[in-house]
């Protein structure tokens, strides 16, 4: 065909330059069609002639060179750049990377300004209303490419439940936490009719399967419409300093490949066009959120406040953090020619960079027994047109880095083929200097408890440091909700201490309910009066919007479930011989996955479950 003759002439100018590569193509330019022969001259002028040195003549494994051309379209198309861009930035990286470089090279270190605040005060409570408010003009995005493995779970991590007692995956929980601000925000605003857009990011192990979660569970109450799941995909691997395309070991028609890194995310917004249509819609905020953190929408409302008095264009999300912890700082960068921005510094490399720019003590705790520099906990808020402004410049790339393994300290040779990544959080590294870019703290013990690490893993986490499994996200839930209803005025059992896969945790009253019961603290407080108490031994779960504890008394297990059209009080004294946490081990397979990386099942003895099904005032007494 005329383009595969037009091809065959310009392929043949430099064949010198090509070596071996160009004649064994040539030979095989009839099975390519025009595109393709591009993407293979790209190639070549790129230095990956390596890629077709073995290829055989037309006839012999031409699905498998078809394949191959899939495969170098999909990574091309799928790179802001493509292909050539990718390569020319991953050689600039691994020169630096190579030498040593120092990326903050020439920028000062310093504490930025932002919002701190203090849970259940006047203050936090406004801020929860303002939030409330702007709910109605936000779009949550969820950061969810990712199995759990690493956790010791077989499944997709936004399918394991984030607490047992309720049963409600995490992706349950965060779509019921997301249609209950979008009741609680039309209610604010006076009626209406909206749907708050949730996009869910995956990859090509978790797409399919949180497909079929949402279908078989009817999107967990959300209308199909309003679930929108965007596949990020995966980036060419490197085999040397030359940026030479990595071949699988045992399959030279397919490159290796490996994740990008979560900052895919902006990319794959900004090329959906979904940016615009909710711009378009009136929509003001963009929520980022990761997989499997159970706590987050007890700080949403008042952030989302923040983000909204303060006239954030990008709020982080952040905790307290203990100099040298492992998470990152959020931290202020001013570079000695008058570049500054606000972002996320490693903890590796914040303690070297504080040293060299004059701080003695390093990454140091300050008189409040914390880092001066926050800690990052990958939760952003943007505001939907500086965010839109600044992806049309950068097409959604985000400042990328890479980190061989080398076999040896001349850095000549990696131990595995590499690849660029990219973190969602490092989007303000290319924003001008006058963006308003700040952050929110919030104590962690209602904010942040992420599920990431095995059982075995977390048992060789230092006393004292958060262990960030699976036993002890489900305790901080326990916790969090203990504390809260004490701060509403309940009397709560204290924690006794137990040990469950090696990990000493405290065990908090079973203290679970419904996003629709409450959303904010307000909530809380309306719907709690004096007088109610729980013990330590104690469950309760409330499944209801309209259940009231007025003078509860509890002494073992109550679950109360009730449909909008109730009201129920639960007043009077409920003792029974309840439920009970069983230690097991881990490495019984006897046991469901889940129940054996939390460590316990629920023994469950004895309970009082009650539900109101029909319209009405009830009492539970």
């Amino acid at each position: 065909m005329a383009s595969g003759e037009e091809g065959i002439s310009e392929l043949s100018i430099a064949d010198d330059d090509w070596g071996s590569a160009a004649p064994k193509l040539q030979r095989n330019l009839g099975i390519l069609d025009a595109d393709q022969i591009e993407l293979a001259k790209g190639l070549l002028n790129e230095g990956q002639s390596h890629l077709f040195a073995h290829w055989p003549g037309p006839g012999v494994d031409d699905e498998k060179k078809t394949s191959f051309f899939n495969q170098v379209l999909r990574l091309n198309a799928h790179y802001p750049g493509g292909l050539t861009a990718y390569i020319r930035n991953a050689r600039h990286l691994l020169v630096d990377s190579r030498s040593g470089k120092n990326p903050y090279e020439g920028f000062i270190p310093s504490v930025p300004s932002g919002e701190n605040l203090r849970f259940g005060d006047d203050n936090f409570i406004m801020l929860e209303e303002v939030g409330v408010k702007e709910a109605r003009k936000a779009a949550f995005v969820l950061v969810a490419g990712g199995l759990g493995e690493r956790l010791g779970y077989k499944g997709i991590k936004v399918a394991l439940s984030s607490d047992t007692i309720t049963g409600a995956s995490f992706l349950q929980h965060y779509i019921e936490c997301i249609l209950a601000l979008q009741e609680a925000s039309l209610e604010l605003s006076n009626g209406g009719t909206i749907a708050i857009p949730l996009v869910i990011m995956t990859s090509d192990d978790t797409h399919m399967p949180t497909l079929n979660l949402l279908k078989s569970n009817s999107y967990f109450g959300m209308r199909p419409g309003q679930v929108r799941l965007l596949k990020q995909e995966k980036v060419a691997c490197l085999d040397d300093n030359e940026a030479r395309i990595a071949l699988e070991p045992f399959d030279r028609y397919k490159i290796q490949t490996k994740p990008h890194g979560h900052g895919d995310v902006h990319a794959l917004l900004y090329n959906s066009g979904l940016l615009k249509i909710w711009c378009d819609a009136g929509l003001r905020w963009v929520l980022f959120f990761q997989d499997t953190n159970g706590l987050l929408f007890k700080v949403i409302p008042a952030s989302l406040g923040v983000s909204a008095t303060k006239g954030y264009h990008v709020n982080s999300l952040a905790v307290p953090r203990k100099a040298k912890e492992a998470i990152g700082g959020i931290t202020k960068l001013t570079h000695i020619d008058g570049r500054a921005m606000v972002i996320n510094v490693e903890y590796n490399q914040l303690d070297p960079l504080l040293r060299a720019t004059g701080h003695a003590d390093g990454d140091a705790n300050c008189e409040t027994g914390y880092s001066p520099f926050p800690g990052n906990i990958n939760q952003l808020i943007l505001e939907i047109g500086p965010y839109m402004e600044e992806l049309s410049k950068t097409h959604g790339a985000i400042a990328e880095f890479v980190n061989p393994k080398y076999k040896d300290s001349t850095k000549t040779a990696f131990k595995s083929a590499t690849r660029l990544e990219c973190m969602m959080q490092d989007y303000p590294k290319t924003l001008a200097p006058e963006a308003r870019v700040g952050f929110t703290v919030v104590d962690s013990w209602f904010a942040y408890a992420p599920v990431k690490n095995n059982p075995e893993d977390a048992a060789k986490v230092p006393k004292g440091n958060p262990y960030h499994s699976a036993t002890s996200g489900e305790m901080a839930i326990y916790r969090a909700n203990s504390l809260i209803l004490r701060k509403a005025g309940v009397q709560v059992g204290g924690p006794e201490t137990a040990v469950f896969n090696g990990q000493e945790v405290d065990v908090w009253p079973r203290v679970a309910w419904k996003p629709k019961w409450a959303v904010t603290f307000s909530d809380v407080k309306k719907k709690v009066k004096q007088g109610c108490s729980i013990s330590q031994r104690s469950t309760l779960v409330i499944n209801g919007k309209n259940i009231y504890l007025e003078g509860l008394s509890l002494d073992g297990t109550l679950l109360i479930n009730s449909n909008n059209e109730a009201e129920v009080k639960a007043i009077g004294s409920v003792q029974n011989k309840g439920w009970v946490l069983k230690p097991i081990d881990y490495k019984d397979s006897s046991f469901p996955e889940e129940s054996r990386i939390r460590g316990f099942v629920i023994e469950k003895i004895e309970q009082l479950k009650m539900n109101y099904n029909e319209p009405g005032e009830f009492s539970l007494q």
